[in-house]
């Protein structure tokens, strides 16, 4: 069976949906952003407990382990076929449930860890219903412009990175100056600007989207990266964020522009 992968950094090698080799858990070198793993963050602002980012984290490692017990019909009920999808042939439940699904142990490993790493700061600034509401909603926007932009597809999509990058997109309006660890060759860790290791990896989804939409015939019939999510959950992130950041946000971002903190 073949799925679309929904995922910022991290791609299965096989194309057997129920097949976990080792190589599943390397990232692949073949881009820029997937060389670059973030493992930690600044997080000296940070007010808060994730509650909301943790639970998310949670529901979705249950859900993938519903998901191997369940096998391929599991997947075939609970994902998003756009073809299908399109055609009034899936509920629109299926929007997200698919946020849920994951293709493998390194997809749901490098979603979660992006999730982790970036979510907290995001959800200690909008507040934690605001943030569960801007996570669901980049999630469904992602679905649906990966379901229009390949409206013909059979393919599955399944993942949470289309939400992912949505927090991503909030993470760099919000904390541009945030000093963000890196793995770049084990075991080699840096310390880069999010404006950097964000701006680069939007960079490579246009690109990637571009790519992918306009010039692969396996937009339709086989797996891969579901990169129009990518690019439609982060631009839904940017015009969320100035929908549901809190109003002293705009002043916390201006300190970290132009001053040090105290």
């Amino acid at each position: 069976m073949k799925v679309q992968y929904l995922n910022p950094s991290w791609s299965p090698r096989e194309s057997s949906y129920f097949r976990f080799p080792l190589s599943s858990f390397i990232p692949q070198p073949s881009s820029f952003p997937e060389m670059l793993l973030p493992i930690g963050d600044d997080n000296t602002e940070r007010m808060s407990f994730p509650v909301v980012t943790i639970a998310l984290i949670a529901l979705n490692v249950l859900v993938f382990l519903m998901e191997q017990a369940g096998g391929e019909a599991f997947v075939i009920r609970y994902s998003l076929i756009p073809a299908a999808f399109l055609h009034g042939q899936q509920p629109v439940t299926n929007v997200i449930s698919c946020m849920f699904l994951h293709g493998g142990f390194a997809h749901i490993l490098g979603n979660m860890l992006y999730l982790y790493v970036f979510g907290d700061n995001v959800e200690d600034n909008l507040g934690r219903f605001k943030f569960f509401v801007f996570y669901m909603l980049c999630g469904i926007i992602a679905m649906l412009a990966q379901a229009y932009s390949a409206p013909d597809s059979t393919v599955p999509n399944v993942g949470a990175s289309g939400a992912i990058a949505g927090v991503l997109a909030a993470y760099l309006i919000l904390f541009p100056h945030n000093r963000v660890r890196v793995l770049i060759f084990f075991p080699f860790i840096v310390t880069m600007s999010a404006w950097f290791v964000l701006g680069f990896w939007i960079v490579m989804q246009l690109l990637s989207g571009w790519t992918s939409t306009y010039h692969q015939a396996a937009a339709t019939t086989q797996g891969g990266i579901a990169y129009m999510a990518h690019v439609g959950g982060f631009f839904a992130g940017v015009v969320l964020t100035f929908v549901f950041r809190r109003h002293e946000a705009k002043h916390g971002t201006m300190h970290r522009l132009g001053m040090k903190r105290q």
